[in-house]
């Protein structure tokens, strides 16, 4: 089945972001958005008939989402693998509305991170347990200086991810940390799992965002440009840090190949990506897994400023997890930027001419990577 461009996001929306009022629940910001993104499409919730959802403290959130919303779906996906979910429900509601299973879906998402403290922290490996580690900070600090020890990657280098997120956030309404940031206060922050520091880490703030999709066909009817989906891919080889068979090397190479082969692009062709941040690390290993630099030179790519605004290759254009706000799991949120950015309207921080757009979410340890690409009528 040929699904390039067969089905296109024509909605978005985010909750309220930042710091919920009392007694808010993870479903309400899920819904929230939901009811958004559903009025930026132009349609109501009695036009869904798929639901696609995860978040880290509820159980069963697309029962929740159909309750809430008063949908009665035929086809359901609570497929939960992370902060990549997101990115892979998009592939299976494609496959789902190419198949005629369903024909509007929403994919959303809601987490109240912030308020109750919650964390998204994963299962502990008996073998790991005996050495208390504080995760997923230590995993991702592990991965980070084998990365520093292989290629010579440099704390400074980390630190410029943060400081060019930093400067998309300041670009940016609504975004949650807009202060200004230097390399010397990442690299002077406290030390909170050798090599990273507290600023070499993503936010913790509350948020919902949901996104809307139907097929090519209904899509043009529709009140915004269509967003096509154009390739996406999914891969894991692992779930605890000690069993990443590179720690260098990511699944993201898998997913982005799957993406890139069904786009029947490359990454010179992308105009603007959205890559979970999680840590400052997480960037630099995609950046090379997804082809975009040579292993081992994302460190200098980005202390180059190629990722700043007006860089070569634009990137978390809205200040991703470590500045625009990371509500356990990010993923949703890259994907609703890389929409606005291919809708063409963001003002200051507008990427110009962007048709191409790649979105990519990672979950667990490192241990779910999920690649989307997106693009506008011009590139079908």
């Amino acid at each position: 089945m040929n699904l390039r461009g067969n089905t296109a996001i024509v909605g978005i929306g985010e909750s309220e972001l930042g710091e919920a009022p009392s007694g808010t629940r993870p479903q309400d910001l899920m819904v929230q958005a939901s009811v958004r993104a559903l009025r930026d499409a132009g349609l109501k919730p009695s036009d869904v008939d798929g639901v696609f959802a995860a978040a880290g403290q509820l159980l069963m959130a697309p029962l929740y989402l159909a309750q809430d919303l008063g949908m009665t779906p035929r086809y359901i996906d609570g497929t939960n693998i992370g902060g990549s979910s997101f990115m892979a429900h998009v592939n299976h509601a494609r496959a789902a509305i190419a198949a005629g299973l369903c024909k509007v879906a929403v994919v959303a998402y809601g987490s109240t991170a912030r308020l109750d403290r919650a964390s998204s922290a994963p299962e502990v490996d008996p073998w790991e347990k005996p050495y208390r580690a504080i995760e997923p900070l230590a995993s991702y600090a592990f991965a980070a200086s084998r990365h520093m020890h292989d290629f010579g990657t440099t704390r400074e280098q980390l630190a410029s991810v943060a400081v060019a997120a930093r400067r998309w956030a300041q670009l940016t309404p609504g975004a949650w940390d807009q202060d200004d940031l230097a390399l010397e206060d990442v690299l002077g922050a406290r030390l909170v799992s050798d090599p990273l520091t507290v600023r070499d880490c993503c936010l913790v703030t509350d948020g919902g965002a949901a996104v809307v999709m139907t097929s090519a066909d209904v899509a043009k009817g529709l009140p915004h440009a269509p967003a096509y989906v154009l390739g996406a891919g999914e891969s894991s080889a692992h779930m605890f840090i000690s069993g990443m068979p590179d720690l260098t090397r990511t699944p993201a190479v898998a997913s982005g190949l799957q993406a890139f082969d069904e786009a029947r692009l490359k990454p010179s062709d992308v105009d603007v990506v959205q890559l979970y941040d999680a840590f400052t690390i997480t960037p630099l290993l995609f950046l090379e897994d997804l082809g975009f630099v040579d292993k081992g030179q994302s460190g200098a790519f980005v202390a180059d400023g190629n990722t700043l605004p007006g860089g070569s290759l634009p990137m978390n254009t809205n200040g991703g997890g470590m500045s625009y706000g990371h509500p356990g799991m990010y993923g949703l949120f890259g994907l609703v930027e890389a929409v606005r950015q291919l809708r063409g309207r963001e003002g200051e921080r507008q990427v110009e001419n962007a048709n191409v757009a790649l979105a990519h979410g990672n979950g667990g340890l490192l241990s779910s990577e999920a690649t989307v690409l997106l693009g506008t009528e011009s590139v079908l």
